[in-house]
């Protein structure tokens, strides 16, 4: 993933909000909007954020296209570039690797909300998507005109203003507005389910119901409040079985025994607050089998959505991937996060004096402040790490052990105040 530029953040105090900016009709008419309201509010700081999925040949005049068009609203301007492995799972891959990158740039510039475009047709689209694939009520309810979005440094609230609109409201709006979008040739490919639904279904639906759309969207907006309830519910029924680093095997277990659609409604709210997909009823049957003969000691290991759950220790927990780097991120100017000096980490990297090695097994690091160094067996063992996170690569700067993957920082190298970046180890996808 790598990103560029194109504005700084203003020095000036007040409340930043950004637009995930496509190109496309929905995301110009959100822009439009947006930045005629912060006319009226000066205190308000907007920033267009755009997606390069290099999927695309026209993908580099889109991105130009949203830097102009940025300009010409006099507002910041930033995006990312997206490199996938494999065409396998394209959709679902570039959408997930689309909010983690608007994540980061919300971190990096410290928004805190995220306008997305998506429209009373998108949501209907997704409706009917998730009827197809057989989904519950979670999937039902479509997309929420608000939810948070998982940031590293700060809370992220992600809002879609435009899903009460059509999709023929935006072009009204558009054209007597003199508002110029550029046509995403993939929108047309009928091979893709969305685009099939667009193009045949919606419209046979329309004739047949003139307010199939509205009407979709209003059961997915009920469906929503059916699964907040649903969610207290599990968090209720969870109270002895979630727990931090997962779920805990024996009383879920037990209440499966009791009540088995309540302990499969806080199976789902678990997967859902770790960011995974609904398990299908087929994989859930097997899960389940699985658990009632594994013993209490064993560990037990199930792929799922590209992730890894495993079971060690009696906690059922997200085993994410090993592999991945080390990367330099900067602390913005108004955080309290300490960090590493910038300056020297810069200077470093130039004389090749930063190393990514294994662990040995007799390193030892400073991670809290007034306390002594400590040797990472005890740390690992403290902090009741399991043994797959324990292989991280460790972080030299100068020679000395500066970061620990899971573990911390160490604290002598750190500082609070002036220019300073942090480490992190960013796993592969």
């Amino acid at each position: 993933m790598a990103s560029s530029r194109k504005s700084q953040p203003s020095p000036k105090p007040g409340k930043r909000i950004a637009v995930a900016l496509s190109g496309g009709l929905d995301s110009v008419v959100l822009l439009d909007t947006v930045c005629k309201a912060q006319a009226k509010n000066t205190n308000t700081e907007v920033w267009a954020f755009h997606i390069h999925h290099g999927l695309q040949k026209p993908a580099d005049e889109w991105l130009m296209f949203c830097e102009k068009l940025a300009q010409k609203y006099k507002i910041h301007f930033d995006f990312r570039l997206l490199h996938f492995s494999t065409q396998e799972n394209i959709e679902a891959r570039a959408r997930t690797a689309r909010y983690e990158a608007l994540a980061d740039l919300c971190n990096e510039y410290g928004i805190e909300d995220l306008l997305l475009a998506h429209h009373q047709n998108d949501q209907a689209e997704t409706v009917l998507l998730q009827l197809l694939r057989g989904s519950g009520v979670a999937g039902l309810a479509g997309m929420p005109k608000s939810r948070e979005l998982a940031a590293k440094d700060r809370k992220v609230t992600i809002w879609r203003p435009l899903l009460e609109q059509t999709r023929k409201e935006l072009e009204a709006y558009a054209q007597e507005n003199k508002l110029q979008w550029i046509e995403d040739p993939s929108n047309q490919n009928p091979k893709f389910r969305r685009n099939a639904i667009r193009k045949k279904i919606l419209p046979a639906l329309e004739q047949i119901q003139p307010e199939a759309i509205a009407n979709m969207a209003r059961s997915a907006s009920l469906l929503g409040e059916a699964q907040a309830l649903l969610d207290r519910l599990a968090a209720q029924d969870g109270k002895t079985i979630l727990v931090k680093e997962g779920m805990q095997l024996k009383p879920l277990l037990e209440l499966a025994k009791k009540d088995l659609p309540a302990a499969n409604n806080v199976l789902r709210y678990w997967l859902k607050t770790q960011g995974l997909g609904m398990p299908s009823q087929e994989r859930l049957a097997a899960w389940w089998q699985d658990l009632s003969t594994v013993k209490a000691d064993a560990q037990l290991e199930w792929a799922h959505d590209e992730q890894k759950i495993r079971l060690w220790r009696g906690l059922l927990q997200i085993a994410k991937a090993e592999e991945g780097e080390w990367v330099f991120k900067a602390v913005i100017s108004s955080s309290k996060l300490p960090g590493l000096p910038a300056k020297w980490v810069k200077e470093a990297k130039l004389k090749g004096l930063i190393s990514q090695q294994e662990r040995i097994g007799s390193e030892k690091i400073q991670i809290k402040a007034n306390t002594p160094r400590k040797t990472l067996k005890n740390l690992y063992q403290e902090s009741d790490m399991p043994p797959w996170q324990r292989q991280a690569p460790l972080l030299y700067i100068h020679g000395d052990l500066v970061a620990v993957a899971g573990v911390g920082l160490s604290y002598p190298h750190l500082v609070h105040s002036g220019p300073r970046v942090r480490p992190e180890w960013e796993q592969k996808a």
